[in-house]
């Protein structure tokens, strides 16, 4: 940059550089700019040297997202300035092309976003241009909460007990009825220059039917489950046949509504949600664990996993991915992330344990499939669940606690409406065997159609077997810890 800085002026225009906050409401980079009085430019880089680029799902989700805020923009008499490249590079240029004196930016969390944050920050203040970043995405920022010992927290439960006996965040900014818009010539770069969407193949027809990117669809998917499910969440939510969820997740992951919006929505609608806030609890502490993990999503955050011994079974992987592993739950739920780009809450418990402990694969395969495959694919809530299901996470399940996936559909599926949806081969199956077609008699299975090895797969592994192979192997793994440890807890040296 060589411009000269001048003072900020209502002539000077206020750049808002939009990232993982696709909205007008309750976003306060954007409201910044608007009270500094300047033209306000509202812009998006499109990173092509992200450390880690978005997956499929999460593209075509971003095409539609940027669309509809360059609609809502319109609406308020402002457009979306759309570029793609090295932000470091791209965001200074603009900066010095257009002479802006005023940025601002909601902040991010990730490894890769906070150092290119800080040094676009130091660049343009060294030029004399002023910076401001926000919390806009989380109601409490990752250093915020404490413990009594001035640490950052490792368990849930107790973090979140303490964000509950804390001020509650404040109350969410009302969307800008107006934007005195920057007006000066820009190259604009059409969305679809961006080419996010899947051409071939088209894998996305079933999203189309599903979801409504951007905030109208935000706003109206919290209505909805606000007005219909939140008091019976608790019961519905670990039910995979029913519309018990909120599928809000999505939306959070590209800020197209605030967290503090779907708090106060929530608890001033009057309705019980303890559980429901408590899993945008869970939200929050993933940024925790990311911000002081920033290798999250390929480094195991308990050090004793690193001994662990991984199969090496691409066919096994492979079968999980397509829905073919011959367990009709699980491969009910990987064929719903296929089709949708997104998984019940329980299945993805259910097909991620699977993965790990029942085909012995290691977690990141999972997380890579699926920050690949879903929607909502958010990289600390993503990381963090895969770990928290492997055992190798914070506050996570114990590794020795393998989710049977049949017992799992027959508690949770009960009347099998979920596996026949997505596993048509099992269609005709009767409840009693919906979840384990290889035990149902030969008449029952010619009676529904089902010939087990051609129309639908036998199972890929035998569930005892690879129970105790799971124990097995994590027992091989902490043994020589367990005995280093009893060693110097002895006061051997």
């Amino acid at each position: 940059m060589t411009h000269t800085p001048t003072s900020p002026s209502k002539a000077a225009p206020a750049i808002v550089w939009f990232r993982y906050d696709l909205r007008l409401g309750d976003h306060p980079a954007l409201m910044a700019a608007i009270e500094t009085g300047q033209p306000v430019l509202c812009v998006y880089i499109y990173d092509t040297v992200a450390a880690r680029p978005l997956g499929g799902a999460s593209q075509w989700w971003l095409h539609h997202s940027l669309s509809a805020l360059q609609h809502d923009l319109k609406s308020v008499g402002a457009n979306l300035h759309v570029m793609s490249g090295d932000p470091t590079i791209v965001l200074p240029s603009l900066v010095q092309e257009i002479g802006a004196q005023y940025v601002s930016w909601n902040r991010r969390y990730d490894l890769d976003g906070i150092a290119k944050d800080t040094d676009i920050k130091t660049l343009l203040a060294d030029e004399g241009v002023d910076v401001h970043s926000f919390k806009g995405n989380l109601l409490r920022e990752p250093w915020e909460m404490k413990t009594g010992s001035g640490n950052w927290y490792k368990v849930f439960t107790p973090y979140w007990k303490a964000c509950l006996r804390s001020d509650p965040p404040l109350p969410p900014h009302e969307a800008p009825k107006t934007i005195q818009a920057y007006k000066g010539k820009l190259t604009i770069q059409a969305i679809d220059r961006l080419e996010l969407l899947p051409q071939t193949p088209d894998w996305s027809s079933g999203f189309d039917t599903r979801w409504t990117p951007g905030s109208a669809g935000a706003d109206s998917k919290l209505m909805r489950f606000l007005n219909t499910s939140v008091e019976d969440y608790a019961n519905q939510r670990n039910n995979p046949s029913v519309y018990g969820t909120s599928r809000l997740s999505p939306h959070l992951a590209f800020g197209e509504i605030s967290p503090r919006e779907i708090w106060h929505k929530t608890t001033q609608s009057g309705r019980s949600a303890d559980v429901f806030l408590s899993e945008v609890g869970w939200r929050e502490f993933s940024y925790v664990l990311l911000y002081y993990n920033p290798k999250l999503a390929s480094k195991n955050y308990k050090p004793d996993f690193d001994k662990f011994q991984w199969a090496d079974n691409a066919d096994t992987v492979t079968a999980w991915q397509k829905g073919m592993t011959g367990y009709p739950l699980v491969d009910a739920g990987m064929r719903e992330l296929w089709a949708t780009g997104w998984q019940h809450n329980r299945v993805r418990m259910v097909t991620a344990s699977f993965l790990i402990k029942h085909l012995l694969q290691n977690w990141t395969q999972g997380e890579r499939w699926f920050w690949d495959t879903l929607v909502d694919a958010d990289p600390a809530s993503n990381a963090a669940s895969w770990q928290w299901t492997a055992g190798s996470g914070a506050d996570a399940s114990p590794y020795f606690r393998i989710f049977n996936p049949f017992t799992q559909g027959q508690k949770f599926d009960s009347e099998g409406d979920y596996v026949r949806r997505w596993v048509p081969e099992l269609k005709d199956m009767p409840k009693k065997y919906i979840h384990t077609p290889w035990e149902a008699p030969a008449h029952v299975l010619a009676q529904a159609g089902v010939t087990l090895g051609v129309d639908y797969p036998k199972p890929i592994v035998e569930h005892k077997a690879a129970r105790a192979r799971a124990l097995a192997a994590y027992k091989a793994s902490r043994e020589p810890h367990d005995l280093q440890q009893a060693v110097e807890d002895m006061g051997v040296r």
